[in-house]
């Protein structure tokens, strides 16, 4: 009965020393790994934001943090406000998120300082493989669901299923309603920006190579 004792109490002690060695590991890998994707996440942010802004020579002048109430739970927007190099107010991107069919769809979508869109792009999906690249391309300048010049001012962007006149994805209306719902929520903070929101850092600069 004591041998067994004893070789149970080995067992536990050896499986908590494992589990000790391997949270030790795994919390060195994190913090090794951290800083690389925090750089190539700022560094995808910032491609994004002179993709979205029309691709000029720009300066982040001030990155504003907007908190609202989304169906009844917090959503936070960051809108990043853009001038040229003449100082010149080139308008906003926003980050949006929402989800999607897989999970968050996160779209960076770019403003001109009359509320029509320039451009957008997809931060992060976790839409079904395929489906991200679709929806980086569909609502493009010239391709089958643009929404490129058009302002929600005007009129929510929505798919032609529920009445709209925006095309959905091919076999995907549920991602194609959630991209737009992200979009029509950052123009929404767009236009409240001036009232609710929390200046964060600023003066980042971003500048085409």
């Amino acid at each position: 009965m004591k041998k067994i004792e004893s070789s149970l109490l080995n067992m536990v002690m050896v499986l908590v020393a494992v589990a000790l060695i391997m949270g030790g590991v795994l919390a060195w890998v994190n913090h090794v790994t951290e800083g690389p994707i925090k750089a190539q996440a700022d560094k995808a942010l910032a491609e994004g934001i002179k993709t979205v802004m029309g691709g000029e020579k720009l300066t982040v002048v001030a990155n504003d943090t907007i908190h609202k109430t989304v169906d009844g739970k917090e959503a936070t927007f960051i809108v990043h406000k853009t001038q040229n190099s003449r100082k010149q107010d080139l308008g906003v991107a926003i980050e949006s998120t929402t989800m999607g069919f897989g999970g968050e769809l996160k779209v960076l979508v770019g403003f001109d300082t009359d509320g029509n869109i320039t451009g957008y792009t997809i931060l992060q999906h976790a839409e079904t493989p395929g489906l991200g690249a679709k929806a980086d391309k569909w609502f493009q300048e010239g391709e089958k669901g643009d929404i490129i010049g058009k302002s929600p001012s005007q009129k929510p962007l929505v798919v032609k299923k529920d009445g709209g006149d925006v095309d959905a994805i091919t076999a995907s209306t549920i991602t194609t309603r959630a991209f737009l719902k992200a979009v029509n929520q950052a123009y929404d903070a767009y236009t409240q920006k001036e009232t609710d929101a929390q200046t964060g850092a600023s003066q980042q600069v971003k500048k085409e190579g």
